[in-house]
């Protein structure tokens, strides 16, 4: 899979994301929670590989607008990474919480359109097929080891998003097994309530 055709997975899956939030009537957190999950990681690899190739390809080749697109991208990374992390905070019963993803979607709806349009018409045009397929190889592995959540405040180009990047997807990753682990045991737990309970009804 190249590297436009990755970028274009991922969008529909968060677009999908997006339907099942705005149909549900319960449940909104966990939704939220993998849309942030997944745009965390969308975000990290177009920022450590995606954006970076495209701009050096753009200055080789003096096609100004391209490396304009992707500095608008950025941008727009910027202020989503922002929102990302205010609602990785949130609980759902918070009266900020849906205006907060409403919003979060209209501007990544935004951003695909812009990316899809403009932005993969320039990279075509700036990457052989083959290039387009490596640099594709190459995102699918680094999203194995991105940051699971927003770091609005870590560096969004090379090098210092590579160190941060690495940092912080060790860190996410710990807190991840950690949720999970607290989940289980506590998953646990309310088995053993329920089967102390029900024997208890058996023998009343």
């Amino acid at each position: 899979m190249d590297a436009i055709a990755l970028l274009k997975k991922d969008h529909m899956t968060v677009k999908r994301l997006f339907d099942r939030f705005e149909k549900a009537r319960s449940g909104k957190k966990e939704i939220a929670d993998r849309i942030v999950k997944e745009l965390a990681v969308h975000a990290a690899i177009e920022e450590q590989l995606f954006y970076p190739a495209a701009r050096l390809k753009a200055k080789r080749s003096g096609m100004e607008e391209a490396d304009e697109q992707v500095l608008e991208a950025l941008e727009e990374h910027h202020v989503a990474k922002w929102l990302l992390a205010e609602i990785d905070k949130l609980d759902e019963d918070d009266e900020r919480f849906e205006a907060k993803v409403s919003v979060l979607m209209e501007s990544v709806k935004h951003h695909i359109k812009e990316e899809e349009g403009a932005l993969f018409r320039y990279c075509r045009r700036l990457f052989s097929r083959d290039e387009m397929v490596t640099l594709g190889k190459m995102m699918a592995k680094a999203k194995k080891v991105a940051p699971t959540k927003p770091h609005p405040r870590a560096p969004d180009q090379p090098p210092g998003n590579l160190v941060a990047g690495a940092a912080a997807a060790m860190f996410d990753k710990g807190m991840d097994f950690m949720r999970d682990a607290g989940k289980q045991a506590m998953a646990k737990v309310n088995g053993r309530v329920r089967r102390v309970a029900r024997q208890a009804n058996l023998n009343a």
